[in-house]
């Protein structure tokens, strides 16, 4: 998920009790030999998100899901109308091993006991070559531009350094980095991610394809096959294989994937997988959240994942599994299949879709602080 403050512009306060060291850029040449701990400084206490019309801030409980999907919707509707943050993404954060809501999460109340901002970080589980953490929180579109952003930004950006540095790897010589995406017209968010040190580092544009047009077919000499679940391991393993040299990722571990393939809104039945023997060797994984619908004005699905594993790149299994899950998608009776690319993509990704009918509708910036 790519949640974002939206904030006015306005300086991180002096009493903080962290000092953010400054982000180094990713194309700079690293000659730092000293651990990351010792770079990002001893993890430290992070003081508490401090407003006047915030009366309470505490962490969220699952109790507070309800409330916090409320909040999520309002913010939607503002900052990207065309989808709605799932409910699965909150239900997440109290049910997977490497998420502790007690330290990575803060609910900003307001007098009247309403919710007011959520503040939140994720700290990715795979840490074998980088220690990368996110911020995730917003706050409610009635209750911006009064400075609550900047201390939900705060919060999150120092609650990071020091959820990196208490990791193991932290005591290694391996890169770390702090995210923060923003929506390409949300000035407010990347204004504060630039007072950080954060650089805007890489864009991801979304497409939209009208399934009424003809999907082409592309022949190739493998088999395309619809997902099951007994090809699930297979096929995360050629996740992680796919994505390896692409901007940012990192593994998907089991316990995350298994949870997402199991999901609400994750679709088997309109995802297909490439096979070389028993081995997946590409796949397009789609889900469908209804209640983006509304928002949107049609029936859609979601393309989670495409990708193709390095051995067999260049031999057309991208096009081909990717318009055998369009057919699937228009066979269901849906209206139009959606996307997310970076566009700088080292595979050509972007041109890809493009030659398969897709538009580009809007932009995401990714912000990054790295250490």
């Amino acid at each position: 998920m790519t949640e974002n403050t939206h904030p006015e512009p306005a300086a991180i306060p002096e009493n903080a009790e962290r000092t953010e060291p400054a982000a180094i850029p990713e194309n700079a040449e690293r000659t730092e030999t000293r651990s990351l701990r010792e770079r990002l400084g001893p993890p430290g206490t992070v003081a508490e998100p401090r407003h006047p019309d915030v009366e309470v801030w505490r962490p969220a409980t699952v109790d507070d899901i309800d409330a916090m999907m409320d909040l999520a919707g309002a913010a939607d509707r503002v900052d990207h109308p065309t989808w709605l943050t799932p409910r699965d993404e909150f239900e997440e954060l109290f049910e997977l091993s490497h998420i502790d809501p007690a330290r990575d999460t803060r609910l900003g109340f307001h007098t009247d006991g309403s919710l007011v901002a959520m503040a939140g970080i994720l700290a990715h589980p795979s840490q074998d070559e980088h220690v990368y953490a996110y911020c995730t929180g917003r706050v409610h579109p009635q209750w911006r531009r009064r400075g609550i952003g900047r201390e939900v930004v705060r919060w999150e950006y120092q609650t990071a350094q020091t959820a990196i540095a208490e990791t193991d790897a932290a005591a290694t010589e391996l890169p770390g980095a702090i995210y923060l995406y923003a929506h390409e017209p949300d000035v407010g968010a990347r204004a504060l991610g630039e007072q950080l040190g954060m650089v805007e580092e890489r864009w991801f544009t979304t497409m939209l394809r009208d399934l009424s047009q003809p999907i082409p077919d592309v022949e190739i000499d493998l088999p395309i096959v619809p997902f099951t679940l007994e090809l699930s391991e297979s096929t995360r393993l050629a996740r992680n294989d796919a994505f390896r040299d692409h901007w940012g990722s990192l593994e998907t571990p089991a316990e995350r994937w298994e949870r997402m393939v199991t999901g609400t809104h994750f679709r088997v039945d309109l995802s297909r997988v490439v096979l070389d023997g028993d081995r997946v060797v590409a796949f397009a994984l789609a889900s469908v959240n209804e209640d983006d619908w509304e928002v949107q004005g049609y029936s859609s699905a979601y393309i989670e994942y495409i990708g193709v594993t390095r051995d067999h790149r260049g031999r057309r299994l991208a096009p081909a599994v990717m318009t055998a899950s369009l057919r699937a998608i228009r066979d269901a009776g849906l209206d139009k299949a959606n996307l997310d690319v970076d566009t700088e993509s080292p595979t050509g990704a972007t041109s890809l879709y493009t030659n398969l009918g897709f538009e580009a509708t809007d932009r995401e910036v990714a912000m990054v602080a790295r250490f």
